[in-house]
C-alpha cells in the first residue's frame, strides 16, 4: 500500500498564498491553508489597477528582458536579480493562465487582451480587469483552490490567527500554532513544510492604505522565532491616497496611467477652488520636470517630488501635504467605464465628483519593500530553480515565506502593477520548492512533542496576557507607535530622528507590559489578539527603525539629508536583521547583480 503523502501548510489566503497552494495540491499533496478572514476577503482583492506582464500586443517592441531592467531599476538594484529575471520571463504565460481560468481581463475592440501604462514603464504593460484585478484574480485563484477542496487536497481554516511555527530537535519547521479566533482555541498543526504568505506590516505605520490586518505579527513572530529580517527599513509610500479618521483609502495608479495628471496652484499659498485656477497657473509639476515619463514616474519618484513641491517649496493644496489628481478633461462616460469603482471610494469618502473636481490625494504607507530573508537556487540559465529547495525558503529549514511577505524581489511593486505578478509568480515557485523540501528530507514522521511544546508555550502566553490588570491602553500604544513612525521613518530621514524613535519604541514596549487587556475572556476576543499582535509590530518597529539608522544613504523612496545620494560603493547590499537579546543585530550581505549592470537611475 502506497504511503500516505504529508501535509504541508499554507499561511495566508491572498494571491501568493492561494497559488502556492493550487501549486502544492496539483502535485498531490495535501494543504492545510489557514487564513485570518475568508480567502475572498484577503488584501489582494484592494489591488485594483493591474497586473505586468510584457505581452506585447500594442507593437511598441516591449519584451520581458525590458520589464526586467525597468523592474530592477525600480527597486534602486537592491534587488537579487536571478528571482526578478524570472518573474519578468514568467510573465506572459501567467497572464494567459489566468485568462484561460476566467479572469475578465479587458478587450481592445479586436478581441486581444488590453494593457495600460502604469508607473516606472514607457510601454502598456499592465493587463486589468476595470478596476477591480485584485479582486478578479483572487476570485479566480480561489476558485482553482476549491477543485482542489472538494477532491479533499485542500482543507481551509477561516478565521484562525497564526501564532508560531513548531521546530524539532534539529531545528526543522514542522509545524505551526494557530488561533481559532471565534472559540479562542490554540491548536498545534503538523506540517511537513509551512510557507507563510501573510502580506506586509503596514499597520505599524498606524494610518496606511492597508487593512488592518496587514500587523506583520506572523513575520514578527517568526523573526523572534530565528528567522532572518532584510530590508526591513525600505518602505513604499504610494503618491496618491485619501486620508481618514481610521485609514487612508488608495486612489489606484490606474487613474494615473488612464490620463490622470497631478498639478498643485503655480503660486504658494492660492487658496482657491481647483476650478477658479485657470490652466496658466497650475503647476503639472511632474510633466514638467520628467516631460518622458509624466505622471508615470515610479511611485516613490513622484512621491519624493510630490514631497519637494509640498513641503520644501510650500506649495502643497490648502497648506498641507496635497497635491490635485485630475481626471476632469476626460471623457466621465469612457472615464467610468475604465475607473468607475475607484472614483466611487473617493465619491464615498470625500463627498465630491471627481469628474467634476480634481481630487485632492496624500502620500501614505502602502507596501512592505522588505520581510523576512528567503534565499534560492539557481540554474545556469540564470532562473531561479523551484525544484530546488532553497527556492523561498527562509534560514529555517521547513518554512518558506513569499508574497509581499518575503524580502525578495525589492522595488519590483515600484512599478505598480508587479506587485500582484510577484506575489502570484513566488506562489508558482514556492510551492515546488517546498515540496522539494519535503522529498529530500527523507522522513515525515511528525514531532509531536515539539507541536505540544508549542501549543502549551501559546496557551500560557495568552492565559498571562489575559490576567493582566495594568494601566495602559494597548490602542493609544499602537496610535503613538504609528505617529512617531509616519514622522520620522517614511521619505526624509534625519540619523538624530531614528534614534529618537528607537528609544520611543523601547519605551513603547515597557508600556506594552503594562497594558491591560480589557477583554478577560475567550471567545472572539479580539483585545487579546490585538496585545499579541502590537508587541510583535514594535519588535519589527525597531528592525526598520535600526536599519534605517544605520543606512547612510538616499536610496529609492528614502531620503537622508546628511547623506543625499546613493552609495553603491558601501551600501549595494542587503540588511539582515536577526533577533538578539537586546534587540536587532544587524549583518549585510551582497546583492545578486549578475544578469544586468548598476546604473545612475534616472527618468529623463
Amino acid at each position: 500500500m502506497a504511503q500516505e503523502k504529508p501535509r504541508l501548510a499554507v499561511v495566508g489566503g491572498g494571491l501568493a498564498g492561494l497559488m502556492a497552494t493550487i501549486r502544492i495540491a496539483e502535485a498531490g499533496y495535501p494543504v492545510d491553508l489557514f487564513s485570518l478572514t475568508p480567502v475572498r476577503r484577503s488584501h489582494s482583492v484592494c489591488a485594483q489597477g493591474g497586473i505586468n506582464a510584457a505581452v506585447n500586443v500594442k507593437g511598441e517592441d516591449d519584451s520581458p528582458q525590458i520589464h526586467f531592467l525597468d523592474t530592477i531599476r525600480g527597486g534602486d538594484f537592491l534587488a537579487d536579480q536571478p528571482l526578478p529575471f524570472g518573474m519578468c520571463r514568467a510573465a506572459p504565460a501567467l497572464i494567459h493562465l489566468l485568462d484561460r481560468m476566467g479572469v475578465p481581463f479587458n478587450r481592445t475592440p479586436e478581441g486581444n487582451l488590453d494593457f495600460r501604462r502604469f508607473g516606472g514603464t514607457l510601454y502598456h504593460r499592465t493587463a486589468f480587469a476595470g478596476a477591480s484585478t485584485g479582486q478578479q484574480l483572487l476570485y479566480a485563484l480561489d476558485e482553482q483552490t476549491r477543485r482542489f477542496e472538494t477532491e479533499g487536497r485542500v482543507q481551509k481554516f477561516e478565521g484562525f490567527e497564526f501564532l508560531g511555527i513548531a521546530r524539532d530537535e534539529e531545528g526543522t519547521c514542522c509545524g505551526l500554532a494557530a488561533m481559532d479566533l471565534r472559540s479562542g482555541e490554540i491548536r498545534a498543526f503538523p506540517a511537513a513544510a509551512v510557507l507563510l504568505a501573510t502580506g506586509g506590516c503596514g499597520a505599524i505605520f498606524g494610518l496606511t492604505t492597508n487593512s488592518k490586518d496587514t500587523t506583520g505579527s506572523a513575520a514578527g513572530a517568526v523573526y523572534q522565532q530565528g528567522a532572518r529580517y532584510a530590508n526591513g527599513e525600505f518602505v513604499q509610500v504610494h503618491p496618491t491616497a485619501v486620508p481618514g479618521g481610521d485609514k487612508y483609502r488608495l486612489i489606484s495608479e490606474s487613474v494615473r496611467g488612464e490620463g490622470g495628471r497631478i498639478w498643485v496652484p503655480a503660486a504658494p499659498g492660492d487658496r482657491r477652488a481647483p476650478r477658479d485656477i485657470p490652466e496658466s497657473e497650475r503647476d503639472y509639476f511632474l510633466e514638467r520636470k520628467y516631460p518622458k515619463y509624466g505622471n508615470l514616474l515610479p511611485r516613490d519618484i513622484a512621491t519624493q517630488e510630490i514631497f519637494r513641491v509640498c513641503v520644501e517649496e510650500g506649495r502643497g493644496v490648502g497648506g498641507e501635504t496635497a497635491v490635485y489628481l485630475d481626471v476632469t478633461h476626460l471623457d466621465r462616460k469612457w472615464v467610468e467605464s475604465r475607473l468607475g469603482s475607484v472614483l466611487d471610494i473617493y465619491r464615498t469618502y470625500v463627498g465630491e465628483d471627481p469628474c467634476e473636481t480634481p481630487m485632492k490625494i496624500f502620500p501614505a504607507v502602502h507596501y512592505s519593500m522588505g520581510g523576512i530573508w528567503v534565499g534560492y537556487g539557481r540554474r545556469a540559465d540564470g532562473f531561479p530553480d523551484p525544484h530546488d529547495p532553497r527556492t523561498h525558503r527562509t534560514n529555517i529549514p521547513g518554512l518558506y515565506a513569499l508574497g509581499e511577505a518575503d524580502h525578495q524581489y525589492h522595488g519590483a511593486n515600484r512599478l505598480g502593477a508587479n506587485a500582484l505578478l510577484a506575489c502570484i509568480y513566488s506562489g508558482t515557485i514556492a510551492g515546488p520548492a517546498a515540496i522539494a523540501h519535503v522529498e529530500s528530507a527523507g522522513r515525515h514522521a511528525t514531532a509531536d512533542a515539539a507541536l505540544a511544546r508549542e501549543g502549551w508555550r501559546w496557551r500560557e502566553h495568552f492565559d498571562a496576557l489575559r490576567a493582566r490588570d495594568g494601566d495602559e491602553n494597548l490602542h493609544r500604544i499602537h496610535r503613538d507607535l504609528g505617529k512617531w513612525m509616519r514622522e520620522n521613518v517614511t521619505i526624509v530621514r534625519h540619523n538624530k530622528a531614528l534614534a529618537e524613535t528607537d528609544g520611543k519604541i523601547r519605551e513603547l514596549m515597557d508600556r506594552w507590559r503594562r497594558a491591560r487587556v480589557p477583554d478577560r475572556g475567550t471567545w472572539a476576543n479580539q483585545s487579546l489578539r490585538f496585545a499579541n499582535q502590537l508587541w510583535n509590530m514594535l519588535v519589527l518597529a525597531r528592525v526598520i527603525t535600526l536599519g534605517a539608522l544605520a543606512r547612510n544613504e538616499s536610496r529609492g523612496a528614502h531620503y537622508k539629508p546628511e547623506f543625499p545620494r546613493r552609495n553603491d560603493a558601501e551600501w549595494l547590499k542587503t540588511t539582515i536583521a536577526t533577533a538578539g537579546s537586546d534587540g536587532p543585530i544587524l549583518s549585510y550581505e551582497p546583492v545578486d547583480t549578475s544578469l544586468a549592470p548598476i546604473q545612475e537611475r534616472t527618468y529623463g
